[in-house]
This record gives C-alpha cells, sequence and structure tokens, in this order.
C-alpha cells in the first residue's frame, strides 16, 4: 500500500507536501508506529516540482508527467494542455494500481490534476488541501468529491493549523519597536517593492533601520548598486534557504501574501504589512492577508496605492499586540495532523 502525495508547481504547493512528508517519514521510523505505507510522489515536469522533490529518498518513488495549466492559455493552448491531462491521467491509472495507493493527497495546481482526477475514477479516498483563502479553480471542481477537505480558512474545516516547518514556532519571539526590516519579494522578486523600499530606505538609515532586502535573483545587482549609490548597507539577496534564519532577525516585513510566506511570518510572531501580487489567481494573496488584517494580525496596502505614510507610521508603534495575537493563533501540529489522518487510511 502506498501514500500518494500530489501537487505543486510553486513553492507554496510545494512546500505543504514537504512538511506533511517530513511528518511522515517521522511517524514511520518512530518505534511505537505501525505504519509501512510507501510514501509516492506524482508531480509535473513543468513548475519547481523535480527542484523540489527530484531524487528525494524519502519517496519509494517519484514521477514528473508531461502536464501545464489549462487557465491562463489560449484557445489552440487549451486545447493542448486539456490533451496532456488526459494522456496524464491515464498514466496516473497504472501508477496509482502500480503502488495499491490507500489515499491521495493533493495541494492542488496542475500538476495534481491527473492524480486528482484518476483517484476519483479509481474511487481511492482524496483528501484535499488548498492553502489560500480563495480556492483554486481545481480545488474548487474537486472539492465536493473530496473525501477530507482542509483549509486554514475554512470554519468547516476538520484541520485548521498551517502545515509550516517547526523552526519558525521554534524561533518565534514577541516584536516591540522595529529595528531590523525585512523585505520579502520572493525568490523571484517584486520590482514594486524593491523600487518602494529603496525610495524609502534613506528614512529608514535615519531612523538606525538595518534593512534586509529579498530582491529576487534577477534584480540582486541592481538593488545592491542602488543602495550602494545612496550610502546605505543592506543584506541584499535572491532566493535563499536561510529565511527562518532572516525572519527571527526582523522585527518588521513588508511581504507578498502567499499562503506559506504569511503562516510562516504567523507562526514565527514577526508582524507584517502585506502588499498582495495584484495579478494573482482570484486576487487569493488579497484576501489571504485580509484574513490577518480584519483579525489585527496584520496590515494590507495594494500594489498601485503603496504610502510611506502608512510605513513610517508602523516604525513608530508597539508592535507587542500584534505579535502576540500572531504567536496565539498558530500552532506547530498543522503538518502533523494531516499526516495522522492521511496514516489512517
Amino acid at each position: 500500500m502506498s501514500i500518494v502525495m500530489t501537487g505543486g508547481g510553486t513553492g507554496g504547493h510545494l512546500a505543504i507536501i514537504r512538511a506533511v512528508k517530513e511528518q511522515l517519514v517521522a511517524h514511520r521510523n518512530s518505534q511505537l508506529s505501525t505504519l509501512n505505507s510507501q510514501l509516492i510522489y506524482i508531480g509535473s515536469t513543468n513548475g519547481q516540482d523535480r527542484q523540489w522533490f527530484e531524487g528525494d529518498k524519502d519517496f519509494a518513488a517519484t514521477y514528473f508527467l508531461e502536464t501545464r495549466g489549462v487557465v491562463n492559455q489560449g484557445v489552440m493552448g487549451k486545447i493542448a494542455s486539456i490533451g496532456m491531462l488526459i494522456k496524464a491521467t491515464g498514466q496516473t491509472i497504472r501508477l496509482l494500481r502500480k503502488h495499491r495507493a490507500s489515499v491521495v493527497f493533493s495541494v492542488g495546481g496542475y500538476s495534481a490534476a491527473a492524480t486528482a482526477f484518476a483517484a476519483k475514477l479509481l474511487r481511492i479516498p482524496l483528501v484535499i488541501h488548498e492553502q489560500n483563502a480563495v480556492e483554486g479553480s481545481l480545488n474548487r471542481i474537486l472539492k465536493p468529491f473530496a473525501h477530507t477537505f482542509i483549509s486554514s480558512y475554512d470554519p468547516a474545516s476538520p484541520i485548521h493549523d498551517y502545515p509550516v516547518k517547526h523552526i519558525f514556532f521554534e524561533t518565534a519571539r514577541v516584536r516591540e519597536r522595529v529595528q531590523t526590516l525585512l523585505v520579502m519579494g520572493g525568490s523571484q522578486g517584486a520590482v514594486a517593492l524593491n523600487d518602494w523600499v529603496l525610495h524609502l530606505a534613506p528614512r529608514l538609515q535615519e531612523r538606525g533601520i538595518r534593512i534586509l532586502h529579498q530582491a529576487g535573483e534577477r534584480n540582486i545587482e541592481a538593488v545592491k548598486e542602488a543602495y550602494m549609490a545612496l550610502g546605505i548597507e543592506a543584506e541584499v539577496f535572491g532566493f535563499s534557504d536561510r529565511i527562518p534564519e532572516l525572519m527571527v532577525q526582523a522585527d518588521l516585513a513588508i511581504a507578498r501574501a502567499g499562503a506559506s510566506t504569511l503562516w510562516e511570518l504567523v507562526a514565527n510572531g514577526l508582524p507584517a504589512l502585506f502588499v498582495p501580487f495584484p495579478y494573482a489567481a482570484g486576487d487569493h494573496q488579497y484576501h489571504n492577508a485580509q484574513f490577518l488584517a480584519e483579525q489585527e494580525m496584520g496590515w494590507v496596502m495594494r500594489q498601485e496605492a503603496l504610502e510611506d505614510a502608512t510605513l513610517l507610521a508602523l516604525l513608530d508603534q508597539d508592535l507587542r499586540p500584534v505579535s502576540q495575537r500572531l504567536i496565539a493563533a498558530a500552532r506547530p501540529d498543522g503538518a502533523q495532523q494531516i499526516a495522522e489522518l492521511l496514516s489512517a487510511f
């Protein structure tokens, strides 16, 4: 028997797979465990799936099928994508039978479509995790057919705690005043955030605030040169596996509102001014951030309406109440709860 994990394309999806996978492995390796299911991963040749999981020894087998998104395509592109999906669904039916899948865990995205559809055709229980406040198109279609639908934003969800790596909880602390600012535009960077923070950098320097700036791989040199021209020292980086270390140094973040980043900030107790990516599907980043803002656990500004005064006011604010609410809002066993659910099949 096997537990099949599927979905991805982006880091936000794949981070869920990794967090739950690590808990399944830990559970399987515990002396008291009776779990003997193999772990199988099925993803796509497109996106970041291979980068994350190809050669991962925790999986008994990994498969990367030729699939791509359907939504943001022209007419001919949609037809080609649907053809790929039909072919991949046939392939996954064979794989699910080969590995005697007891349950399929899907995190959505185009990488998950073929395996999720195959699970329903074979009447294999399907467990879905939705990362965002606005349900993705695939998850919305499959929700009525899922054995279990998990969402941190849905009151009806049986599990509300978001799967976040334990390091973010272990290093959590209550923030008070802003001494270090962390800018998180994602590994690809956000030019609008880069330009805005550079514009504000002299005023941040006047206040003695240190800047940690995720500029994006393509923008590192340009942003470094801009800081040098201003005579300001800042730590500028693109992709980094040091995010937990950098996050714990910071007292305030300016960040996009992808689900994984948002819940990592919550777990660490790090207050954030969210500037949602304006072109996210269904405007889901805005709704993710609003979920926190409505509970007084963060702030939201639209990219087209960035205001200097809003950030400058936060620099003078006592952040303790917000930071304390963040720490109280997250528990470190989200991935463990999902792993226990999957192990029961």
